[in-house]
């Protein structure tokens, strides 16, 4: 069985988002500085169908967890606001399991991705996840609400932090609301040109 990852864009002063953040802004006033670093790479354009960009560090930080990747799983926001940017083909190329409070038919799109709409829990999600992923490993996407609840449950096996080089002044902060005795063990650092990469193993 592949690991249970997720990755996270933080800034300096420790938030996901800016404020005002929701399901119609769902970075908030002014995040998207927090991914700016990664639009402009080989890693990222190409997932997106788009040619060019830089092979730096940053993007050898995204190839990394996509290497293996083998399913996906994502908060409802995050699938609402991706669904028509992402068009016919989204960058995922392998299933991904969207939470949600109702039921909803399976939508299946090109390259390989497919939707199916889980409405019973994280740890179903996870359990769906890690069968079709078998052996490769399981990407908790997003939106910071989702990685969050996997977090607090202890059911991640690494976290990256990207570190982007910028201060909102205010905003949600991912580390609020979790748990006190949350142990995380540095294991790998990449200092890329636009932000630096620090993945942690959640220690149980």
């Amino acid at each position: 069985m592949g690991r249970v990852i997720a990755t996270q864009s933080v800034s300096l002063d420790g938030f996901s988002a800016g404020v005002k953040a929701g399901r119609d802004n769902p970075l908030g006033d002014d995040g998207e500085r927090l991914h700016e670093w990664m639009v402009g790479l080989s890693a990222w354009r190409e997932r997106h169908d788009m040619e060019g960009g830089d092979a730096n560090a940053d993007a050898d930080a995204i190839d990394d967890v996509f290497t293996n990747l083998g399913a996906v799983i994502m908060g409802r926001t995050m699938f609402i606001t991706g669904e028509d940017p992402w068009g016919d083909e989204p960058p995922f190329h392998v299933p991904v399991f969207v939470l949600q409070h109702e039921p909803h038919d399976p939508i299946d799109k090109h390259g390989g991705t497919s939707f199916t709409f889980v409405h019973d829990g994280i740890e179903h999600a996870l359990e769906l996840a890690q069968h079709v992923a078998g052996e490769n490993d399981v990407l908790i996407a997003g939106g910071a609400d989702t990685v969050q609840q996997f977090l607090s449950a202890g059911l991640l096996d690494e976290l990256q932090i990207d570190l982007v080089p910028i201060v909102l002044g205010d905003g949600r902060r991912f580390f609020e609301n979790l748990p006190s005795d949350l142990r995380l063990e540095p294991i790998h650092v990449v200092d890329g040109p636009g932000a630096t990469h620090i993945r942690y193993r959640l220690v149980r």
